[in-house]
């Protein structure tokens, strides 16, 4: 879809300033020129890209030995702890209209965005914030660190060039629970995506933004700030922005109640936010162009440990999850691990790089994604299956039975059978919910290496879009996933080196037979011979001597009674639809008899007048 064509705003642009007092002067630290060009400010405004010469510790940050007492950070700066603190007397520092906050208390923030278990799931809402806007011309989202100018802390920053928010969208984008995106294609759904995910990485975070809507030109600021909150002891989710008109080259202030409003929420926002000046805060649209949105997330969350959960270090073209990289099961020997913690599926555990690359089933033809300076190559787990086939899957879909078709590409890994990596990729609308999903029992070496991709746009996701609801139609799709497993393992397991009937080379448990009677033929008399070889006991290839038989008890393996549920399971299903079927059509055999009724009563009546008119007519 070609982008649209937006009216090209300069980046000299004219701030016009409101008329306020030299106290507000002195605390705002807003410049009082008239003819400021945003071009022309200073660079030391400017959010760094590289750190500071000076080293500082996170303990340093954290203390606020840096910054002003009312800047500082939170005490605590773990994200499972924030949210434990007591209310104690509240204040209100600045009034507002309505579309300025959200009537809930603050700690609701917080345990708002618990919801993202992962720091990785909140970043990927804000890429498909991003996604979602190249129907308005996007092409690409640029994640990346920078420093904050204040305290030198890292800050993450999330910039896209998409249609941008006019005044009204930044007001719903900062509201709990709106969401305007009513397409079918869009990822983004419950309108809760940006509060949860910003305060999941980060205490606060400052959004840029410049659109174009009916012909006018406007930027706006806004600022979601936990630590102004908390320290403030607000007892309301208070959210300061600003808004420019720049429709004529000038960044005319858009006054909703009143200039003492307007520049109170300039002070705040420049008291809690990176940012010192007006000046500084109009810098920032200079790389945003005439429309798209910059979003700054700074004091982020650190581990218990007092280290940044997000690692920018380790790798300059990634971020990482340092928590996430030495987790594993240690009892493997060394080789195994590596093997293992090579696979993609281990490595979108910890690299942002790795878990973007498979976000999205589809390719992007006019969009990217750029870490770090650096375009995000997309990987398409389906390309890299061997012995792959498609298997088709129709659910029913809605009260009403509405057939759909859901095609599913299974095959093994290239590393099967030396990894026993395995699972299904479920995606959503193009996005992806749930990587490697193991559907198979635990023990059992059927399935192994096998993996799946699938579409299922009949499910609907969490609202951290990492899982699904566990709806009737989920747990039918789990069933079906592990049936066509079993199917798949049954037909190829033989083409990497496994038994046809599921059993591993080098199972811990051994069988042995017992061969029978065989009949043998002399070649010197011709006579046959019957030697009784019940005693002599020939192991199956590839087992170790010294194991024992096992016993007819035995016999019935794990695979078996797996196959065996997902039978039965099928065939439950089978009959729950069949028995929705009989109640739908004992509804319809009940109508069509209570009209054939209503039907015989109307004639009867009619006959019956009938019989009375000739009646009369005799006498």
């Amino acid at each position: 879809m070609p982008p649209k064509q937006q009216k090209q705003i300069p980046a000299t642009a004219h701030i016009v300033d409101l008329d306020s007092s030299d106290d507000e002067d002195s605390a705002a630290g807003v410049s009082r020129s008239r003819d400021i060009l945003v071009g022309k400010t200073s660079h030391s405004a400017k959010l760094r890209t590289k750190p500071p010469t000076t080293t500082q510790s996170a303990s340093a940050v954290n203390s606020g030995d840096v910054v002003a007492a009312s800047y500082g950070p939170l005490d605590s700066r773990s994200f499972w702890r924030a949210g434990a603190y007591e209310i104690g007397p509240t204040t209100s520092t600045i009034v507002q209209g309505d579309l300025e906050h959200a009537r809930v208390h603050p700690k609701f923030l917080h345990s708002n965005a618990t919801s993202h278990k992962w720091a990785f799931g909140a970043i990927a809402e804000l890429l498909d914030n991003a996604v979602d806007e190249m129907c308005n011309g996007a092409t690409f989202v640029k994640v990346d660190r920078i420093y904050n100018s204040k305290d030198n802390s890292p800050a993450l920053l999330v910039q896209d060039d998409g249609g941008g928010m006019d005044p009204e969208c930044m007001r719903k984008c900062m509201s709990l629970g709106y969401s305007s995106k009513k397409s079918n294609t869009t990822i983004g759904q419950y309108g809760n995506g940006f509060k949860t995910s910003t305060m999941r990485l980060g205490a606060d975070v400052i959004v840029f933004s410049r659109a174009t809507q009916a012909g006018r030109a406007t930027q706006s600021v806004g600022l979601l700030s936990y630590t102004f909150l908390r320290r403030t002891r607000q007892d309301d989710v208070v959210v300061p922005m600003i808004d420019f008109d720049i429709s004529d080259h000038w960044a005319e202030p858009i006054v909703y109640s009143s200039k003492e409003d307007w520049s109170s929420n300039l002070q705040t926002i420049l008291e809690w936010s990176p940012f010192s000046s007006k000046d500084d805060l109009m810098l920032q649209f200079d790389d945003i162009g005439s429309h798209g949105t910059k979003i700054i997330i700074f004091n982020l969350w650190m581990n218990d440990e007092g280290v940044y959960e997000l690692n920018f270090d380790d790798d300059d073209e990634d971020i990482r999850l340092k928590d996430e990289v030495n987790q594993g099961n240690a009892s493997r020997t060394f080789k195994r691990a590596l093997e293992l913690q090579s696979h993609l599926s281990y490595r979108i555990r910890y690299s942002l790089r790795a878990y973007s690359s498979i976000l999205y089933l589809r390719k992007f033809m006019n969009f990217r994604i750029i870490l770090r300076g650096k375009p995000v190559e997309q990987f398409s787990i389906v390309d890299d299956l061997k012995y792959s086939k498609v298997v088709t899957y129709s659910p029913h879909v809605g009260p009403a039975p509405k057939e759909v078709t859901v095609e599913t590409t299974i095959g093994f890994i290239k590393e099967a059978p030396a990894l026993g990596v395995c699972g299904f990729n479920v995606y959503h609308k193009n996005r992806l919910i749930r990587p490697y999903w193991k559907v198979t029992a635990d023990g059992s070496s059927r399935g192994h290496g096998v993996v799946g991709v699938l579409e299922a746009n009949f499910i609907e996701p969490a609202h951290d879009k990492q899982d699904f609801e566990r709806s009737n139609l989920f747990i039918k799709l789990e069933g079906r996933l592990k049936q066509m497993v079993t199917d798949y393992w049954k037909g190829h397991c033989h083409l990497i080196g496994h038994q046809p009937d599921g059993m591993r080379k080098n199972d811990v448990q051994k069988k042995f037979t017992t061969l029978p009677q065989v009949e043998e033929v002399s070649g010197n008399t011709g006579r046959t011979i019957i030697h009784n070889k019940s005693a002599t006991v020939q192991p199956i290839l590839g087992l170790e001597a010294g194991s024992h038989p096992e016993t007819p008890q035995d016999t019935t393996s794990l695979d078996q009674i797996c196959e065996e549920n997902i039978q039965l399971f099928m065939r439950c299903e089978e009959y729950k639809e069949k028995q929705v079927a009989l109640r739908q059509k004992i509804e319809e055999l009940e109508n069509e008899l209570e009209e054939t009724r209503k039907k015989s009563a109307r004639l009867s009546s009619h006959l019956e007048i009938q019989r009375k008119q000739m009646l009369l007519t005799r006498q």
